[in-house]
């Protein structure tokens, strides 16, 4: 019989924080994401994910704020690990050699308001708000990587009021709905189904302003009611 212990040595990791940065530009309607252009190798001349090493003694969530301090600078946000990326050859600088470094990248999304957003061009060659279906291809595993964020920021829209996080205090339900319409496209559901299911849910307090834009009738302004949320936040939900 066996010892039952492998013939394989354990591999050793060097840990990377890569972040999908979402922002909605609902003036043009367009989901943008962030990238980078990389100036070293491996991938020189590469529009990148914003991305670190994590450093010694930093927590994962930490490099991920970090990133996001070096790159931009924005009032509000929301931010969330996304998922585990850590395949065989992933990253050139893995030697074939099986005792080399392997190199995981732990991923996180994040939502802002661009309107609100400021770019930080200090210490990259390039950086830039590209239109996520005018993505190119981009250095590392990135293209699967934002592919999986915007599949989940998608759901999360759904089911979860991270919406609010990124909207003003206060807004108008056009403009709800102009931020839903940039992320999920035109067609996922009408205005009036839209307005009806968002009243229904009972967290969008009137505000008693209306704001008058072009030669519309004026609109009332709401604001997100977290305190009649919170009994709800841990139950199963359909917010669109």
């Amino acid at each position: 019989m066996g010892s039952g212990k492998s013939q394989h040595p354990l591999a050793k990791f060097r840990v990377g924080v890569d972040n999908v940065i979402f922002s909605v530009d609902t003036e043009k309607n367009r989901l943008l994401v962030l990238l980078v252009l990389r100036d070293t190798e491996p991938y020189r001349d590469y529009w990148c994910l914003p991305g670190t090493l994590v450093r010694q003694g930093e927590s994962l969530e930490a490099a991920a704020y970090r990133i996001l301090a070096e790159k931009i600078r924005v009032q509000n946000l929301y931010l969330e690990q996304l998922y585990t990326f850590g395949d065989v050859g992933r990253d050139p600088r893995e030697a074939p050699d099986q005792y080399n470094e392997r190199y995981l990248s732990v991923s996180y999304f994040a939502l802002v308001r661009y309107a609100d957003a400021e770019l930080i061009a200090d210490g990259v060659s390039g950086i830039a708000w590209y239109p996520v279906h005018q993505v190119p291809t981009l250095g590392f595993d990135h293209n699967r990587i934002l592919t999986y964020g915007h599949h989940r920021l998608c759901n999360k829209l759904e089911y979860s009021p991270v919406a609010f996080d990124v909207l003003p205090e206060s807004f108008t339900l056009n403009d709800l709905y102009q931020f839903y319409t940039t992320v999920l496209g035109e067609h996922f559901s009408d205005y009036s189904n839209f307005r009806t299911r968002l009243l229904k849910l009972g967290f969008l307090s009137d505000t008693g302003i209306k704001v008058s834009r072009g030669a519309g009738r004026p609109a009332s302004l709401y604001r997100f009611d977290r305190d009649a949320f919170d009994p709800h936040k841990d139950k199963p939900m359909i917010f669109i």
